[in-house]
């Protein structure tokens, strides 16, 4: 496959065909951050979020056996290379949940909503990547190194496994029994226990994301280019595809590319295999406007947390980084505020 396709193309593929199985899991199995937070907060369902652990789950033992078997170089990811900044996970987390709230959607969320024909994502993947870029390489981006400082090739990989794994804990075990724990917790409940389909799309998302690195990591150690070795996330991918759109004549593919145009295919092939397409567009300024503001907010928040809700969320979970836990709080914490504002008005709870 590299012979023929070069390594950037192979890595593109490998994130194209991770990103449809993401995409038709957020048509197909409704699988959606936002959409998980409101429930379990509004809806006294919290199905959605149990979904969720169920990929992180599967995310973290797929990958911890990937690791076993020396299929990835877990110590190469950018979640464990660089040294833990927890004030900007904190603020980056927080800032990406409320901004997620007021657009409706994350990245990812507004990708797969893009795949269904509405318009109203296609701005708000536009401001989300304009705005991320704008912090991480822009005008601001001086401010963002001053203000949360970025210490890269840490001494130590900044993640639990090899944290344990100083105590004489391997990282299968540490994997084996973290991963196993969410799935026990996502699994105790009768009624997700009945609800297959959410089981099934929950296991695809965490598979998604160990092919990420299984994928890179092998065009990495087989290729004669250096490729970075990466898996899903969607906040600088979606400026890395906008940037590619207008420089493809002097530039090349990436996985991130890949990954973000596989979730929009896999979401318009979801939403045509249920009848759900449809193009729509905002009839609102008001809410365009508020949709603007959270998009942009949300950019930054995404750098500053390094990763957005699947990147931090399930991502760096799979790897058992240290930020993993702390951002996942600190955007739901964010998303509850932001939901609260524009459901209640803030308003106090009598």
């Amino acid at each position: 496959m590299l012979e023929l396709l070069g390594e950037a193309n192979t890595t593109a593929l490998i994130g194209l065909l991770g990103g449809i199985a993401l995409g038709l899991a957020a048509r197909v199995g409704r699988f959606c951050t936002l959409g998980a937070i409101e429930d379990t907060l509004y809806g006294a369902d919290d199905r959605r979020l149990r979904m969720w652990a169920i990929a992180i789950g599967v995310a973290i033992i797929g990958t911890h056996i990937a690791m076993t078997f020396d299929q990835f170089d877990v110590a190469a990811t950018a979640y464990l290379d660089r040294v833990w900044n927890p004030i900007g996970t904190v603020v980056g987390g927080l800032m990406f949940g409320y901004g997620m709230a007021l657009s409706g959607n994350c990245g990812y969320g507004a990708l797969a909503r893009l795949g269904g024909g509405d318009l109203r994502s296609f701005v708000i993947v536009l401001v989300m990547g304009l705005s991320a870029y704008f912090v991480m390489s822009g005008p601001l981006a001086h401010a963002r190194v001053w203000l949360f400082p970025v210490e890269e090739n840490a001494s130590s990989p900044q993640g639990f496994s090899q944290l344990f794994a100083n105590l004489g804990v391997t990282p299968l075990v540490t994997g084996l029994l973290a991963g196993g724990a969410l799935l026990i917790v996502a699994l105790s409940k009768s009624e997700m226990r009945r609800s297959y389909g959410q089981i099934f799309w929950g296991c695809v998302v965490g598979l998604a994301v160990v092919s990420g690195w299984v994928g890179t990591y092998w065009v990495a150690m087989t290729g004669f280019e250096a490729e970075p070795i990466e898996t899903h996330t969607f906040a600088a991918p979606i400026g890395d595809t906008i940037f590619y759109t207008m420089t493809a004549s002097g530039n090349a593919l990436s996985f991130s590319v890949g990954s973000v145009l596989g979730v929009v295919i896999g979401a318009a092939l979801g939403s045509y295999s249920k009848g759900h397409f449809r193009w729509e567009a905002c009839e609102d300024p008001r809410e365009l406007r508020r949709q603007i503001f959270g998009a942009a907010i949300m950019g930054p928040g995404a750098i500053l947390a390094v990763g957005c809700s699947v990147g931090q969320g399930i991502s760096a979970f799979s790897v058992l980084a240290f930020s993993a836990p702390v951002a996942f709080v600190a955007i739901f914490i964010g998303a509850a505020i932001g939901l609260r504002q524009l459901i209640m008005g803030l308003a106090p709870a009598e």
